[in-house]
């Protein structure tokens, strides 16, 4: 019987060693941690199970739904709210999102919601990507170049950097295209980048992009660690491996050996007494420009607003969640701070905060997990899944 040992307990760990186990072979899982899961976990704040990293996941592909299927959780496959997104500009008031948008880059530059962000005479260079001459978009070309190329540096600065930020934790120069979703194949069979928003939009109407689980993407661990169990996977916690040598089998690393130093996010949890919230006036959240006046979060998740289980379970409490690349001094009072200013309502002491600190791998080396697909649930899943499959098919 072929033998394999997973190094890393995250989420790419368990769907590797998961899939392994079901084709008969014989599997060791080794965590560093006391814990299985990596990011997508679960913590308690003011009495509510939240998710304490990943709260969502994008539905292309139905990689992550499949699984979900697979493990009985099919069911439990909810969507969010049709409410949007706001976004926070450098200066003046939140505005919606353009309502036609992928990443924030516009499928209608001269609407006036825009207009609203970057400018007329920004709004103008920006449709000026109609009848800029339609190139192939090479193997290496970043989301951040193309945007630039098309529309303009006031569509890339001012509408995708902030929405880019939010959702990778990184700036669009530094997304290759073929994380943003279809967009490079429908840029290339239409021709216009706004057009291929439009296509993609048609495709996937408001909401649909992305889903959730009711009661947590947290219990996508839960059923993967009993399928572990069920298949005999020899799950090992506080196995810190530093060296591949004398580890039994064929070697998976779920996460770099030596890793280089990572990038910091924090995210903070406030539950609130604030009925003035129940109309959701900033829809599902708001992701903030870069040097927005007084604001140090660089995005906001309105949590009871975006999901109607969690509604439900609040009992009558808001759930806000906010993320910091550089964390303040005092965390608590800065997020409600930022959290009022944000929303447009003064928020009064929380019932409860939590802070929760993840670090995102820059470089190093592995066979699956988010150092080689990327942040985002439906790329490490799917990576994960052909590694394994690779795997069984060369052994």
């Amino acid at each position: 019987m072929a033998r394999y040992t997973v190094v890393g307990g995250g989420i790419a760990g368990l769907v590797v060693a998961r899939r392994l186990a079901m084709a008969g072979r014989s599997v060791t899982l080794l965590e560093a941690s006391d814990h299985l899961g990596g990011t997508v976990a679960r913590h308690l704040v003011g009495g509510i199970d939240l998710d304490a990293g990943a709260e969502s996941f994008a539905v292309r592909g139905g990689t992550v739904a499949a699984l979900a299927r697979e493990v009985g959780l099919g069911g439990e496959i909810v969507a969010p709210s049709s409410e949007g997104a706001w976004l926070q500009p450098v200066s003046g008031p939140a505005v919606p999102l353009p309502a036609t948008s992928i990443l924030g880059i516009p499928g209608t530059p001269l609407a006036a919601e825009v207009i609203a962000v970057i400018g007329t005479g920004a709004a103008l260079r920006a449709q000026l990507d109609a009848l800029i001459p339609s190139l192939w978009a090479r193997k290496s070309l970043t989301l951040g170049r193309l945007v630039r190329r098309r529309m303009g540096s006031a569509v890339l600065e001012k509408l995708v950097a902030p929405v880019v930020h939010g959702v990778h934790s990184v700036h669009p120069d530094d997304l290759p295209l073929d994380r943003a979703g279809g967009l490079r194949a429908a840029f290339t069979h239409e021709g216009s980048l706004a057009a291929a928003v439009r296509s993609l939009r048609d495709a996937a109407p408001a909401g649909s992009a992305v889903a959730g689980i009711r009661g947590g993407i947290h219990r996508l661990v839960t059923e993967l660690v009993a399928d572990l169990e069920t298949h005999g996977v020899d799950v090992q916690l506080g196995r810190r491996v530093r060296s591949v040598d004398g580890l039994d089998g064929t070697v998976v690393l779920a996460v770099p050996l030596a890793p280089p130093p990572g990038r910091k996010v924090v995210l903070a949890t406030l539950v609130v007494e604030a009925p003035e919230l129940r109309a959701a006036p900033r829809g599902t959240g708001v992701l903030v420009a870069q040097g927005a006046r007084g604001i140090r979060a660089r995005a906001l998740t309105h949590s009871t607003a975006k999901w109607e289980w969690l509604r439900e379970r609040a009992g009558g409490r808001e759930v806000v969640r906010l993320s910091y690349d550089d964390e303040p001094a005092d965390l608590a009072t800065v997020a409600r701070q930022d959290a009022s200013a944000l929303l447009g309502v003064e928020l009064p002491e929380p019932v409860d905060f939590a802070r929760v600190e993840w670090t995102r791998p820059v470089g190093g080396v592995a066979d699956v997990g988010e150092t080689v697909a990327g942040s985002g649930l439906a790329g490490i899943i799917a990576q994960a899944e052909s590694r394994a499959a690779e795997l069984l098919a060369h052994e």
